[in-house]
């Protein structure tokens, strides 16, 4: 949730990569999570049950991806979420989960960067600063090769309905990093659906 979301943002301000080195979100921001109390209910990562955060941490770590394709680090490791996220395009988020669900990003430049982050009344902002810009006109392009709507379950009967579980549309996604005339496939992300479940009861 919220807590998370400043705290993670906290821990990651001001971290510098340097050249050639590779930084882990799970190093500062996972033990930190971990001694917090911050572990959730068991979720699904590519059919594995994982201890998980919640929103508020992969939220952070899936603004710092982004930042980091159009900032044009390398990524060494990189997970989906099960399901498609809500806050970010499907194939656009990174999961994180402690201790063995990370993200990790490589500097390649011959200079060191340094992570800010910040949280504004329109969302997170993750930035990339390094003392020169290596690369410009980095995009990162997608092609959605299937969507699947979820269906909807009805269960009971009666005038009162209510939604017991909103379901998940499922994505088949590529997502690519284009460079000049250099064009990069960082994943193929295949989303299950979930169908909708709506309960009714009462007369």
């Amino acid at each position: 949730g919220t807590t998370t979301l400043f705290a993670a943002l906290n821990i990651l301000d001001g971290s510098v990569i340097g050249p050639g080195e590779t930084f882990s979100f799970n190093a500062p921001v996972g033990t930190w999570s971990r001694d917090k109390g911050y572990r959730r209910a068991p979720v699904s990562f590519g059919g594995l049950l994982v201890d998980s955060w919640g929103g508020g941490v992969c939220q952070t770590s899936s603004t710092l991806y982004n930042a980091a394709l159009l900032a044009g680090l390398e990524v060494v490791e990189r997970h989906r979420h099960h399901y498609a996220p809500t806050y970010i395009p499907p194939g656009r988020d990174a999961a994180v989960a402690y201790p063995n669900i990370d993200l990790k990003l490589r500097n390649p430049f011959d200079f060191p960067v340094t992570i800010n982050g910040s949280v504004t009344p329109s969302g997170v902002i993750v930035d990339i600063v390094g003392a020169r810009r290596p690369i410009a006109g980095v995009s990162v392009e997608q092609r959605v090769a299937g969507v699947t709507r979820p269906e909807e379950i009805v269960i009971g009967s009666g005038r009162y309905g209510r939604v017991r579980n909103p379901g998940h549309t499922g994505f088949n996604v590529e997502t690519y990093r284009v460079v000049g005339d250099m064009r990069e496939l960082l994943s193929v992300d295949n989303y299950p659906v979930m169908s909708k479940v709506v309960e009714y009861r009462g007369e």
